[in-house]
């Protein structure tokens, strides 16, 4: 069993002062909350119908439908990739996926128990943007929204198709398959049945990340299995503050704080702080093994 403490982040107004789309909206000269705004209504309107709609990912297909009527002329997977460069992270960031992935990389006390720290992300927005984006390098792996491109009329590429989707409750599975290592082992399925010590990232050695009531069934999920559940709100946003507090009295997170990672802050610290726990408590297991392992060795009588 690998020693992987698994942080594992939601990407937009987590990691991100807003949306990953806002720098598309900015380039092609669109309102934001009015393009939001149309996107939400139309769910709704099917569902008078008594069609369903994933609100979480129906923004895909009018994203597609704008790239195709030339609203967002153009768009396709590299200039997705492009706008990565262009985000617009929280104070700290990247630099705090830098430290916190080589704590234990130069310290003996904890690298020799293969002790060590990998940061994933789960979003509902474009993957694709997240690998262009300043955290990619320190990132293992990324769960998000997949698209496929097709030639316009003129031969250029751009997005046509959603070949896979991220929604806050398929969130659930994608820390399942960090707990498997699915991403690290293509053999094995998400419903495998892997015993607990021989599965890739335990449980209770994921810290689970993100800024509200949408993510509470991953927040669930990691919590009721024995990880640690931080939320965080905008700083001097007094309702979305209000709002993880009642998460928190709820039991749906164990912290939260101002979306600022800079050191000294509070994020920063119980970030930290559980990290280096995690990993005392580790080592304490490894070196109890050892201890009985030597234990029960056979001695020559006396």
């Amino acid at each position: 069993m690998a020693n992987i403490i698994a942080v594992i982040w939601d990407c937009d107004k987590t990691l991100i002062d807003g949306y990953m789309q806002d720098p598309i909206f900015a380039k092609f000269g669109i309102n934001a909350h009015d393009f939001w705004k149309k996107v939400n209504k139309i769910p709704d309107e099917y569902q008078e119908k008594h069609i369903r709609v994933n609100k979480d990912t129906y923004y895909l297909n009018y994203f597609i439908h704008c790239a195709q009527d030339g609203t967002f002329k153009g768009l396709n997977n590299k200039m997705l990739k492009e706008f990565g460069k262009e985000q617009k992270f929280y104070p700290g960031i990247p630099e705090f996926f830098e430290k916190t992935k080589n704590m234990f990389k130069d310290n003996p006390e904890y690298s020799e128990y293969g002790i060590r720290v990998e940061h994933y992300i789960v979003s509902t927005g474009f993957a694709e943007v997240i690998r262009g984006s300043a955290i990619s390098e320190y990132v293992e792996d990324i769960w998000g929204c997949e698209l496929l491109e097709s030639k316009d009329k003129e031969g250029n590429d751009v997005i046509s198709e959603v070949v896979y989707t991220i929604d806050n409750t398929t969130k659930t599975r994608a820390i399942f398959e960090i707990n498997k290592g699915i991403n690290k082992n293509k053999d094995i399925e998400v419903n495998s049945k892997i015993p607990k010590e021989l599965r890739r990232v335990q449980f209770e050695n994921m810290i689970y990340i993100a800024d509200g009531p949408s993510d509470i069934p991953a927040f669930s999920v990691v919590g009721k299995n024995g990880g640690w559940t931080f939320a965080i709100y905008p700083k001097g946003d007094k309702e979305a503050m209000l709002q993880v507090e009642q998460m928190r009295e709820d039991g749906r997170v164990d912290m939260y704080a101002e979306a600022d990672y800079t050191e000294n802050t509070t994020a920063n610290m119980w970030i930290t702080s559980k990290i280096r726990q995690i990993a005392d408590r580790i080592r304490n297991q490894e070196k109890s093994k050892i201890s009985n392992l030597a234990l029960s060795t056979p001695h020559h009588l006396v």
